[in-house]
């Protein structure tokens, strides 16, 4: 099988979120297991000077954006045997940051149709195009009603034919419902040069505006998400994101597949960034490394003292909400409290505020570096999630692996991924809490921290969340089902 990736962000080349870890570690997983897959982005001016020197150009040609005609420029590089493609404009991609732009929706509608224009350039059709996000999302719409009968030249063995892009299937993950693309409806027009017809409710039109994401929704052949909880979660109107009737009505061919971790790159058996490595048979080191967290940020060294940590974006969905409304509180238990995100303005004055306020018992690095994260992975003992949605999460897993003890709120992946901690049985490998709410949560960190002081239920917890497998691997065999099932099934899909 033949898939293309198609991706707006992917490690190790840009990275704003987790969709830059999925697509930078779920291609490989997935070729070990005998599919051709590569992945196409933008040629963002932040992409390392070490990685655009190593790429060479395959074509250029120009692409259509409504009335504009601008220039594409497909270059290659292949790094750990995954193939790449950089679509090069740098009016739309030389630029500071990924997102943000007033013209957003004009530098990815660009990426969309240049995407499509290339596969009658480069040396790969795709039996499956695996688009992400909504800055993909009008791939699989495109693909049905302007690109059915293009041809594209499939090579192989040693000569090149012409087939047709009718044959090609689409796949398209939400990865978070929230953000969808929404633009001015003469977007329609002025972008992709589609008719007026297009512009109504069962396809483009979304409340007098035009949705990206929905042309996805509409048009792919398959759809999935990021969690089994959070396919189900997006049907209901609390958290559809007033999409929900179209993803009800499409739920036969709605499926949730559980993202994965690199379990190579976030291993605390190799992490050179860890003062002393460890694994779930030998977690001697992880005392090491919590004496070496509480020395880099200036708190007393003491393994008796719990360190509850996050590693977040502070934003309401991270439930934030609920941090600063029981803050104080938290600060009276025998804790220490360590934070590394960025975000919402208010939310780092916040905890710069706390940090002054107790200096003795919070932390705060309002930034972002890899480095220190993988450090206060290893070194907290327990881990904050509290979102308020959450498609899948990679923070609760990445911690669960380096034997911080995830709280969270049961909600899609969190949901899916901790258990909350049964004494009488000793299953579980974590605590949770249900309701969105700042006190439920509070209580939830107490009954943890009240086991923390139980040394023999604290390890056991401990072991279960360590030994937990959040590899790739059992999601690439369900994308690989899903591919195969898709390319055997003669018919498209027809909205």
């Amino acid at each position: 099988m033949n898939v293309l990736f198609v991706v707006s962000e992917c490690v190790p080349f840009v990275k704003s979120g987790g969709l830059a870890d999925v697509a930078g570690s779920l291609p490989n997983e997935l070729i070990k297991q005998g599919t051709d897959v590569r992945v196409i982005l933008p040629k963002y001016g932040t992409i390392h000077q070490q990685y655009k020197k190593e790429m060479n150009p395959v074509k250029q040609f120009d692409v259509k954006v409504g009335w504009r005609k601008q220039y594409c420029g497909i270059e290659q590089l292949v790094l750990k045997n995954i193939t790449y493609y950089f679509v090069d404009n740098e009016y739309y991609f030389n630029r500071e940051n990924l997102y943000g732009y007033d013209d957003d929706g004009e530098r990815f509608a660009y990426f969309n149709q240049a995407v499509l224009e290339s596969l009658g350039h480069i040396d790969f059709l795709p039996d499956i195009i695996h688009c992400h996000d909504w800055h993909t999302a009008m791939i699989p719409y495109l693909l049905r009603i302007k690109y059915q009968h293009r041809q594209g030249y499939q090579h192989r063995q040693g000569y090149q034919h012409r087939q047709g892009y009718q044959q090609i299937k689409s796949v398209f993950t939400i990865h978070n419902l929230q953000f969808q693309g929404i633009f001015a409806k003469e977007a329609a027009g002025d972008l992709f040069e589609l008719d007026y017809k297009h512009f109504n409710s069962k396809e483009l039109e979304f409340y007098g505006a035009m949705n990206f994401m929905k042309g996805g929704l509409v048009a792919a052949d398959s759809i999935t998400t990021v969690s089994e909880a959070y396919k189900e979660e997006i049907q209901t109107e609390y958290y559809g994101e007033k999409l929900h009737g179209l993803l009800k009505q499409r739920a036969n061919h709605l499926e949730g597949i559980l993202n994965g971790i690199d379990d190579e790159f976030y291993n605390p058996a190799s992490d050179p960034a860890l003062k002393q490595s460890f694994h779930v048979s030998n977690r001697r080191g992880k005392k090491e490394n919590k004496l070496d967290l509480q020395q880099k940020f200036g708190l007393e060294e003491d393994i008796e003292i719990p360190i509850i940590a996050m590693v977040t974006r502070l934003t309401k969905q991270k439930g934030l909400d609920l941090i600063t409304c029981i803050f104080h509180e938290l600060m009276q238990e025998d804790i220490q409290f360590i934070l590394l995100g960025t975000g919402d303005e208010p939310f780092e004055q916040f905890f710069r505020a706390m940090e002054q306020k107790y200096p003795q018992k919070c932390k705060a690095y309002i930034g972002f570096d890899e480095s220190i994260a993988h450090r206060i992975y290893a070194g907290a003992d327990l881990f904050l999630m509290p979102s308020q949605f959450e498609p899948c999460g990679l923070g609760q897993m990445i911690a669960m692996r380096y034997g911080a003890v995830p709280i969270v709120r049961e909600t899609g992946g969190l949901k899916d991924t901790v258990l909350s901690y049964d004494p009488e049985t000793r299953k579980g490998n974590g605590f949770t809490f249900t309701n969105f709410n700042a006190h439920d949560m509070l209580y939830t960190i107490r009954r943890a921290l009240d086991f923390f002081q139980n040394e023999n239920d604290m390890d056991q917890v401990m072991t279960n969340a360590m030994k937990k497998d959040f590899s790739w691997a059992q999601s690439a065999f369900q994308y690989n089902r899903l591919y195969a099932s898709l390319i055997t099934r003669s018919e498209t899909h027809v909205f």
